[in-house]
């Protein structure tokens, strides 16, 4: 009767798939084009974090540079994803766990340990107050990203500065050192100010020009032009590359209130109004479009 019970246990277990050598059930294959936009993304990691060991060695070119390579892998990512119909929810949350190291706690770090430590107490507290910008900047643009529901100026707009343009406009006062600027407490003081107001830009409701609108045909008598434009401007960056950041950085600054008044011209208001708690009800065939809800 033992035997009988502990022939069918045996039998039960044979068919529920268990594995006897105890090495457990096999794990489900996973495509390899899965896995390359994740490693890109890790890799973006891997730069912001040696961006950040480079400025504490007083590498501060390198470090840079590893925070610019880092941008770019972010860039790349997306879009591989998209390519390979690679895009996942772990891919997601990667990315942005990436942005925050790269676009929020690497510039800051960076730049207080170039040139906001000599304010003291007030740089500290000026990288603090961006690191934290940057994270709210991405929470919000991840709620936006998951709602059904998406506003027709969302192709065209972001709302504030997004972080990748926010880490690279906030190292101005970093570029020109590299051009002979000195530092002195005075700068770094004026340094910090400018952080915080870069930081102020990153969560704000400024709208701003997302370049997404525009069209991807170009007029076959423009191809050749813009081609010759692009291989200047990456001659000029790989020649002159701190005085084409510091360039880029000032238009990019400047262009700023052009958005807000594109955005006024069409709709009315200066700044990305939130949404009431009755818009849900609102007539579906007629939008509020210059609304933006945070779940905040």
């Amino acid at each position: 009767m033992d035997v009988n019970e502990n022939e069918g246990s045996l039998a039960t277990r044979t068919k529920s798939g268990s594995d006897m050598s105890g090495r457990g059930p096999r794990l489900r294959e996973i495509p390899l084009r899965l896995i390359v936009p994740n490693l890109v993304t890790v890799l973006a990691i891997c730069a912001g974090l040696s961006g950040i060991r480079q400025a504490i060695d007083g590498k501060f070119t390198e470090a840079v540079l590893m925070l610019l390579i880092a941008a770019f892998l972010d860039g790349v990512d997306g879009r591989l994803a998209r390519l390979l119909k690679a895009s996942s929810k772990f891919g997601e949350q990667m990315d942005s766990l990436a942005d925050i190291v790269n676009f929020g706690i690497a510039p800051a770090l960076v730049s207080y340990i170039y040139l906001l430590n000599d304010a003291g107490t007030p740089g500290w507290i000026a990288a603090l107050l961006y690191a934290i910008a940057a994270a709210l900047r991405l929470a919000r643009f991840n709620v936006m990203a998951e709602r059904k529901r998406k506003a027709s100026w969302q192709g065209e707009y972001f709302v504030g500065v997004p972080a990748p343009a926010g880490a690279i406009i906030v190292l101005l006062p970093v570029y020109l050192g590299f051009l002979g600027m000195q530092p002195s407490r005075g700068i770094a003081l004026a340094a910090s100010i400018y952080t915080v107001l870069i930081g102020f830009l990153l969560i704000s409701r400024l709208p701003v020009w997302s370049g997404k609108s525009l069209g991807l045909n170009v007029r076959r008598e423009f191809a050749l032009p813009m081609m010759l434009l692009a291989v200047l401007s990456v001659a000029l960056l790989v020649a002159y590359t701190w005085h084409v950041m510091i360039a880029g950085s000032a238009l990019y600054i400047a262009a700023l209130p052009l958005g807000a008044r594109a955005w006024h011209s069409k709709y009315g208001t200066l700044v990305m109004e939130e949404d009431d708690e009755d818009d849900e009800d609102d007539d579906p065939d007629h939008p509020r479009k210059n609304r933006l809800d945070l779940d905040i």
